[in-house]
Parts: C-alpha cells; structure tokens; sequence
C-alpha cells in the first residue's frame, strides 16, 4: 500500500500539538510535512519532535492566502490530506486548493473574513458540490469547540436521548499564565470572538445580545464555580441543523475579571479595531498592532497551570421521560506541556484535528462533499478521545437538576 503523506498549514500552539501527536502516530499518518509562512516556526517544533519520538518530518515555506502557491506545495509534497490550523482567514484557499488537487481536507474554525469580525460556515458549505465532483471529502472544525462538543452532542442523542430539546456548551479555562493579559491562542481571532455580540437559538430564530450581557455561575468539576458569559460560537450553526427536537442552545465561556477590564478598556480607546487607520503617515490596522504587542500564545505553555474544563449539558426526552446528562472533559496545563509542549487550550484543539484526519485516513469517516462533525458514528471518536488523551465523563442527573446559578444582565 502506498505510504501515506500528511501535510500540515500552521505552525502555532495548536500546529505544534498537531505535528506531535501525528508523529506519535505515524503508522497512520506516513510522511508528515509542516508548512507554514515562517519555516523558522516549523523548524523549531521538527526538531523538538525529533527530539521526543525520533519522528523527522520536512519543514516547508509557503503562503497559505496564495492558491497557486498552495497546489504548488500539495504537488510537490504528493499529501494524500491537509490539515487546516492557520488562521481561519485562510480556510478558503486551502480549500480551493484542496479541490483542484484532489485531496481531502480537514480544519478546526470556520471561515472568518480579515475585513469582517463575522463568522459562519456559508461559504464552506457552498462548496460542497465541489467537494462532491472532485471525489474528496471536507471536515470542518475538528477541534475541541466546535470539534469535540459537535460530538459529545451527537453521542448524547444516539445513547442518552430520542429528543434533545436544550443544550448549553460550557467551556472553561482556569489556567494561569502570570500575565496581566493574554490571549490563549492567536490575539485577533481570540479578542474579535469574545467582544463581538452574543447570539443564542430559541423556539426557531437566533436571539441576539450585547457583548458579554448575559452570565451565569457554573460548577465546573474539578473546578468549583466560575463567571461564564453568553457568547456566539460556530458549532451552534450547524448543531441547530443537525439535532433532532432542538429548541435552545447556548454557548458559555469563562472570563476573569482582570481579562474583562483589560478588554473592555482596549476596545473603549479602539485598539481592538479591524479597519486601517493613519499613524504619523502610515496605515496601520490597530487589532494587528496589538497582537504584536501581547505574548504570543504559543509562550504561553512553561508557565500555565491549572485545568481546562469543556463540555455540554443537554436536555431531553428519553422513552417518554425528561432526561439531563453533562458530558465533559478535563485537561491539566502542565500535563499537556509535559507530553507536547503546549499548554491545554492547544493541546484540545490539537488533539481532535489528529483523530478527526486520523479517522478519514483509515476510512472510518468517509464520506464525498463537506461535513460537520455531528454528521458522523461518534463512537469512534469517543474512543479515541480516550486513547488519544483527552479522557471525558458522562454525569447523569436528575431531570430538573442543575449545576447553575440562574443567569443575570450586566
């Protein structure tokens, strides 16, 4: 059989863990070859996986925002799957690439456009007709969320539930990193999510809300109780197509106080701003300044500690009876350095990118046209969450029962 070849585009915290955690499973994934605009970045991560697995990959330059450029490189490399971890910005391209080259593609966030603090699945969906006559199949976002909620949710509706009518995705990072203010992964996409309006779907229409207007006190295991804010995410766009009797879904994350204020105080004086400006005669674009400003998140990962705590509490109806469940998962900061040299917020993204192309490469996912996550058998999934590191628990509780302070205005 032909040795399989796997390309990867990004070099960051979670490209970092995608490249380690393939390497430690090279008898799927064949060849591996990292890309990246600076190969200095992906040069660095080869020569630490050598170091820890013996693995050597190739390194690579290229401009992942040049479609020649991309079918250039997935030419030259034969890459029998390309695996999407640059920035959101760029999902189109590969994709188009992926297309005229015949190869499947795999990625963790949604399309955003550079000029737009916006995004949704619109334009990568269109394209599955695409997908369909050039004989290849398109994951998107294979990551923890979206990635891994989108399957807790399909697990809870193929073993726990006939109806799932409400589900709350609850994510929670409690690590410290020692920085005033950082960003756990890249600055700009990080601080455009959070400080963009809310959005929640209730009874058939999305209800908008003010940027972070609406928190609740959840009782993270293993964690103990923490803010958590309304906020949009991306796998609510497609959960709402996909699961069966679904009336309301909301997405929480946890923020700190001094994160907020930071915030807030950068987006009162427009440093937090997508569009040009002029400064002593030159155009600069103030988010980017920014970013070039705070730690980079791939830092981030020798001086985090404490636990990440992501899941989904789900309500429904199981042989006529209500029924709640809480599935979720649990990292450590330091463990995850300790095995791949990035803190937890990469290392859950990081890990389910692996399963998701490892899945598709051995056929267990299959599939001609552009899915999302919940479109598939989760059990395989499931199990390799737990072989692959990220272990998750089912919680069963009371039909009435709640782990939650009611929600509040502020």
């Amino acid at each position: 059989m032909m040795n399989k070849k796997t390309l990867i585009i990004g070099a960051g915290g979670v490209g970092n863990v995608v490249a380690f955690k393939c390497a430690m499973n090279s008898k799927i994934f064949g060849d591996i070859i990292l890309a990246s605009r600076t190969k200095s970045k992906c040069d660095i991560i080869a020569q630490n996986i050598k170091e820890q697995t013996g693995i050597i990959m190739q390194t690579v330059q290229v401009d992942a925002d040049s479609i020649p450029k991309l079918k250039e490189l997935i030419s030259n490399t034969s890459a029998s799957i390309v695996i999407n971890v640059a920035l959101p910005y760029q999902d189109l391209t590969i994709m188009d690439a992926c297309i005229h080259m015949g190869v499947d593609y795999l990625d963790t966030a949604n399309y955003e456009h550079p000029d737009t603090a916006k995004f949704e699945y619109r334009e990568q969906w269109e394209r599955d007709e695409e997908f369909r006559k050039a004989d290849i199949m398109a994951l998107l976002g294979s990551g923890f969320d979206p990635g891994v909620t989108n399957v807790f949710c399909a697990y809870a509706q193929k073993h726990y539930f006939d109806e799932i009518h409400s589900i709350d995705i609850l994510d929670c990072n409690a690590g410290d990193h020692g920085y005033p203010f950082a960003t756990n992964f890249n600055p700009e996409i990080n601080l455009r999510e959070v400080s963009a309006k809310g959005r929640y779907w209730q009874d058939g229409k999305w209800i908008e809300t003010a940027p972070m207007e609406i928190k609740m006190v959840w009782d993270y295991p293993e964690i103990g109780p923490k803010d958590s804010y309304l906020l949009y995410h991306e796998e609510m766009e497609s959960l709402v197509k996909y699961i069966k009797g679904l009336n309301k879904i909301r997405f929480f994350m946890t923020f700190g106080q001094s994160y907020l204020d930071h915030m807030r105080c950068l987006k009162n004086v427009g440093m937090l701003g997508i569009k040009p400006i002029k400064h002593k005669g030159q155009e600069i674009i103030p988010m980017e300044l920014l970013s070039t400003l705070l730690p980079d998140p791939a830092s981030l990962g020798p001086r985090t500690k404490g636990k990440t705590n992501i899941g989904i509490f789900a309500k429904g109806i199981k042989d006529g009876k209500p029924k709640t469940i809480y599935i979720y998962q649990i990292s450590d900061h330091e463990k995850c350095y300790e095995e791949v040299l990035s803190q937890a917020v990469s290392y859950t993204t990081g890990v389910p990118a692996m399963i998701g192309a490892k899945l598709m490469l051995e056929g267990i996912w299959s599939g001609k046209g552009v899915f999302n996550m919940e479109l598939f058998d989760p059990d395989p999934f499931m199990e390799e969450l737990t072989i692959q590191g990220l272990p998750w628990k089912v919680m069963e509780l009371g039909a009435n029962e709640d782990l939650v302070v009611p929600e509040e205005r502020v």
